[in-house]
């Protein structure tokens, strides 16, 4: 009788355990699964979110090429409505018959970029320098503005922002 009685015990926490490694299996797996959702949900709103850009740049290429075309209907009417004086003397802004070779200068110039950062390397200079570190601030910050304005001055020149001197 006691072999008997052991024997259900051993036998009933068997089962007992095993039936909690089931349930927490079951527990994992119903995670996994939640995270695989929430993962599915965060890729389609990110798909989403790539075919509305994808579906503006289409739409702004489009915008685009369609004002390009009206440009080009307009020189052609200019062109062919004999309005456009043909003299030679280069002041005229407009093309003829093609695209304009001038892009849009945008950003800081070569001068302003070299006056600034001369001016703050020469005030930073002038300080570790000279024993009064505001006269020496002030003055190596003019000292450097200047010649880092020079400096630019000369590479816009080179990149025909501004016109060379004659």
């Amino acid at each position: 009788m006691k072999k008997i009685l052991v024997v259900l015990a051993l036998s009933s926490v068997m089962f007992a355990c095993n039936n909690k490694a089931k349930e927490e299996a079951a527990v994992k797996q119903q995670e996994i699964e939640k995270q695989a959702a929430i993962k599915a949900v965060k890729d389609s709103l990110r798909l989403d979110s790539f075919n509305k850009a994808e579906a503006a740049k289409k739409e702004l290429a489009a915008k685009e090429k369609q004002e390009a075309e009206l440009a080009a209907a307009r020189r052609s009417a200019i062109a062919s409505s004999g309005s456009h004086s043909g003299s030679g003397s280069g002041g005229s802004s407009s093309s003829y018959g093609g695209t304009q070779p001038t892009a849009k200068k945008k950003g800081w110039s070569d001068a302003a970029k070299g006056t600034l950062i001369g001016g703050a390397a020469g005030a930073v200079g002038g300080a570790l320098i000279d024993k009064k570190k505001g006269r020496g601030a002030v003055i190596g910050g003019v000292v450097g503005a200047g010649t880092g304005y020079l400096i630019g001055r000369g590479e816009d020149r080179k990149s025909g922002r501004v016109q060379p001197k004659n």
